[in-house]
């Protein structure tokens, strides 16, 4: 019989055969079909480990601090000519969103990042340049694939801030910057779209935490392909609810913090937190 199913299940669903779909046309091109379809083991974690890991990666911010900041100046400059882009078409609704949402294309921004704790942890050379070497490997077709998904992600979330917008302070739009503040926080329809969009907003959150926590390090430390990195980043989320919760929220207080003032803390906060990330997967993720 057919049933309503849960939306967020019927969505992971989705998600899923679109990876497998995607990963299949990758294939095609960088040869990912050729993969072993070879499963990691996961390991848990405790919360001992996250402070170890945020330790490792302001090691190796410190050992790389002026490749990283070159890798990630590209960020707060972009965060910024987008915001300023809002401004002037007079989009201020997306004002928020657009900012909060920059969490959900973190992992694409950190690829470089974890290429270089992967090469320091190997005794190799590791440097800006070094760091894009991943770009000839086998399995960077599954990682360019991923990357849609997430960019695919980020656009579906700003559609979605747009629509709660819509039905609760819409359809016109603010006058202004300070009308568009008053309405938000003195009146029900505002405190309304605050709530909605906080609980859509952070589905989206654990929907990009649980599949890319440890897929992106784990598509450039073995020759696997999306399916296989997806379905270990789902299972080190279940085996560690906790921890991987606790993870979420330092990423997002960090970000936040990060994007005080202008975006600028970022060059500092995401190579951190990238090269943490790594260091959560090599914990995660047995050998």
């Amino acid at each position: 019989m057919d049933t309503i199913r849960n939306p967020i299940e019927w969505g992971m669903d989705k998600l899923r055969e679109a990876g497998t779909a995607m990963e299949t046309a990758g294939g095609s091109i960088h040869g990912v079909n050729s993969l072993a379809p070879v499963h990691p083991a996961v390991r848990r974690i405790a919360l001992a480990d996250l402070r170890d890991a945020l330790k490792k990666g302001v090691d190796d911010f410190a050992a790389y601090r002026t490749d990283v900041i070159f890798l990630c100046i590209i960020y707060p400059v972009i965060s910024v000519v987008l915001i300023q882009t809002v401004f002037h078409q007079g989009m201020l609704p997306l004002l928020f969103p657009l900012a909060a949402g920059f969490a959900l294309v973190g992992p694409i921004a950190a690829i470089g990042l974890y290429e270089m704790s992967r090469r320091r942890e190997r005794g190799l050379e590791a440097s800006w340049v070094s760091a894009f070497a991943m770009i000839r490997a086998p399995s960077f077709g599954p990682v360019l694939v991923l990357s849609v998904i997430l960019v695919l992600l980020f656009l579906l979330w700003l559609s979605a801030a747009q629509v709660i917008y819509m039905v609760t302070l819409g359809p016109e739009p603010p006058v202004s910057l300070t009308a568009f503040a008053s309405d938000v926080l003195t009146t029900e329809a505002g405190w309304t779209m605050i709530v909605l969009g906080m609980g859509v907003g952070g589905i989206f959150a654990v929907v990009v935490l649980t599949i890319s926590v440890v897929s992106f390090p784990l598509l450039i430390d073995r020759p696997v392909g999306v399916a296989i990195a997806v379905g270990t980043s789902l299972r080190a989320v279940a085996a560690n609810p906790g921890p991987m919760a606790a993870w979420g929220v330092i990423v997002a207080v960090g970000l936040f913090i990060g994007s005080i003032p202008a975006f600028l803390g970022l060059v500092i906060v995401l190579p951190v937190l990238g090269h943490a990330t790594w260091h959560i997967y090599r914990k995660v993720v047995a050998d």
